[in-house]
């Protein structure tokens, strides 16, 4: 991986950033104790008791020209680096639209991964260099924390939420992968590997794998074996929403508000389908909290989405 016992090179298009930034805080931060020093110093020795030096008040106008520079070159400074900061991260959560989509379950102690293709890993990720990569994270159990420190990216993953976020990975090799938050007894042994591939090697390996279903035909699978065609499908006879073409559309509920029907509001409809109910529908879908799984979820979650590419 080429890395150093001091800085470890980025390997991702968003770690060069995260670099850049870091850079320059810390150019800053040295600038302004060098400052700090350099005056303290002169004025320690210059001013000291029993010096010759002349103790004055400065003129107004020069006091009134010092203090207004001085605010207002470090107030510009501030927000040019929270707009660079909340551009970064706030970019972090809007993928490409042809973004890798990677499923990631987490539980004590490992990390589960699906590929697009139904290829399934514990522990280890095999990606395409050049390619964004979207991972769409659930836990099992408690909190979890998916950290690549080469690509500069760490996101938490909550128990009864979807968490996501992105990346491109800009160079080949393995890369360690870590859980950054205490998850319990064998949290230091959660840890794991990305390996970033060419992308004649990307298709050559997945091509190599024991191919499964993919996560919209288990998805679809499920749905029936779940019971919710009996309510969803078009020719149901009970009246529920049609699903097809549900995904990113907005809804307008009970209530009179709108939401955006994306991952929270499909799992949020699943586990607990009585608290945004959708308008000129009578709130009568069970709960599904305790029958289906993480990793059930997940698997509805990419149903719903590839029907939603269809038209209603």
């Amino acid at each position: 991986m080429g890395e150093s016992i001091f800085w470890l090179p980025a390997a991702s298009e968003q770690g060069e950033q995260v670099d850049h930034l870091f850079f320059l805080l810390l150019a800053v931060s040295a600038i302004v104790t060098i400052v700090v020093f350099v005056l303290l110093v002169t004025f320690a020795v210059r001013y000291r008791h029993g010096s010759k030096a002349k103790r004055g008040k400065l003129p107004n106008l020069m006091r009134r020209e010092l203090e207004i520079g001085w605010t207002a070159a470090t107030a510009f400074l501030f927000l040019f680096i929270f707009w660079w900061v909340s551009s970064a991260q706030l970019e972090g959560y809007s993928p490409p639209p042809d973004a890798l989509e990677i499923h990631v379950t987490a539980k004590q102690w490992m990390f589960k991964t699906q590929q697009p293709s139904g290829v399934r890993e514990i522990n280890e990720l095999h990606l395409p260099v050049d390619t964004p990569v979207r991972l769409v994270m659930a836990s099992e159990d408690v909190i979890h924390s998916f950290w690549v420190p080469a690509f500069r990216f760490k996101r938490d993953i909550l128990p009864g939420r979807v968490t996501q976020g992105w990346f491109t990975p800009d160079k080949t090799g393995t890369f360690h992968l870590f859980c950054a938050e205490f998850c319990g007894t064998n949290h230091s042994e959660m840890t794991g590997r990305i390996i970033v591939m060419s992308q004649a090697d990307y298709a050559e390996w997945t091509a190599g794998q024991p191919q499964g279903d993919d996560l919209g035909k288990e998805g679809a699978k499920l749905f029936v074996a779940k019971g919710c065609s009996g309510c969803h499908a078009p020719s149901s006879k009970v009246h529920a929403p049609n699903l097809a073409g549900l995904f990113g559309r907005k809804i307008p509920l009970a209530d009179g508000s709108i939401v955006t029907a994306d991952e929270r509001y499909i799992r949020d409809s699943i586990l607990q389908p009585r608290r945004e109910i959708a308008a000129g529908y009578p709130p009568i879908m069970p709960s599904f909290q305790g029958v289906v799984s993480e990793e059930d979820l997940t698997r509805l979650l990419a149903y719903i989405r590839s029907i939603g590419k269809e038209t209603p």
